[in-house]
């Protein structure tokens, strides 16, 4: 698995942690078996688009393709809105070169 493979694993982990979600619970709202989220957890399988979509709407999670020139600016943003609403720190969006 690659580092940017690496670190999605990581955040989907880290969210469905922070919801209280177990993995079985994950798999009934994404509709994706429990034993492939343990495997894209622990970087045992590469992580499908499909999957990825499916986890990170149950996960209430939002994917965005952004310009890598504008990566920077989006977490500005991000970081002052999530501030305000949820007083939780805001989920950076995340260059894939590193």
């Amino acid at each position: 698995m690659n580092y940017s493979t690496q670190y999605i694993a990581q955040q989907l982990k880290k969210s469905r942690e922070n919801l209280g979600l177990s993995q079985r619970e994950l798999s009934a709202r994404a509709g994706v078996p429990q034993s492939h989220i343990s495997k894209i957890e622990s970087g045992n399988v590469d992580l499908r688009l499909s999957s990825l979509v499916a986890i990170a709407r149950a996960l209430e999670l939002e994917l965005a393709l952004i310009p890598r020139k504008y990566v920077s600016a989006v977490n500005s943003i991000v970081g002052s809105a999530g501030s305000e609403t949820s007083g939780q720190p805001p989920r950076p969006a995340y260059n894939l070169d590193g």
